[in-house]
């Protein structure tokens, strides 16, 4: 990827007006780092000339490079967050380190829940026999699942491996269609 001033600009504005993730090639922080080397040089070379225009160019640049890698890491950290609770993960061009430090962020969070998980588990009564669970069907939970918040703005799970819970027909449907749960 080769990388200049209007790419640059444009990468922040896409970044500061959306508040998703704007694609990026493979390489994109190394040709970043390409391009700022070589404006560096240029401003180091123009101080010899006391051209202000160049200080303030290079100035200008530093700051947005600055404010992109902001953005962009918060984005990162909300998508881990947000990956971590639901499960899914959503793919999008990063640059190869941001994708390392997406997974290394989601390894983070995944732990942190089952450490959650460990401390809310509590041996649960006979989820057949209980009043609040009439309108709901049994699903056998095929995997572990984290905590989620279903369309009724009602929070389900965690669920754990090979226990049988009751959940709303939607919720029901929902798990089996992702093949982390099955009808009993």
């Amino acid at each position: 990827m080769r990388l200049d001033y209007d790419e640059l600009r444009k990468l922040y504005r896409l970044e500061k007006n959306s508040s998703r993730l704007a694609e990026v090639e493979d390489d994109f922080l190394d040709s970043l780092q390409s391009f700022f080397e070589k404006e560096k040089q240029a401003y180091l070379n123009s101080l010899n000339d006391l051209s202000s225009t160049k200080a303030k160019s290079f100035t200008n640049m530093k700051k947005i490079i600055s404010e992109v890698f902001a953005i962009r890491e918060k984005k990162i950290l909300n998508k881990a967050l947000i990956a971590s609770r639901t499960g899914e993960l959503e793919t999008v061009k990063l640059a190869s380190q941001e994708t390392e430090t997406l997974k290394q962020l989601l390894s983070v969070l995944n732990t942190h829940q089952q450490f959650l998980d460990q401390v809310l588990s509590v041996k649960a009564r006979n989820p057949k026999k209980s009043p609040k669970n009439i309108g709901k069907v049994l699903v056998k939970v095929l995997q572990n699942v984290p905590a989620f918040m279903g369309s009724d703005m009602k929070e389900y799970g965690p669920f754990e491996q090979n226990k049988t819970v009751p959940v709303p027909e939607k919720i029901a449907s929902l798990l089996v269609s992702r093949k982390l749960a099955e009808k009993n």
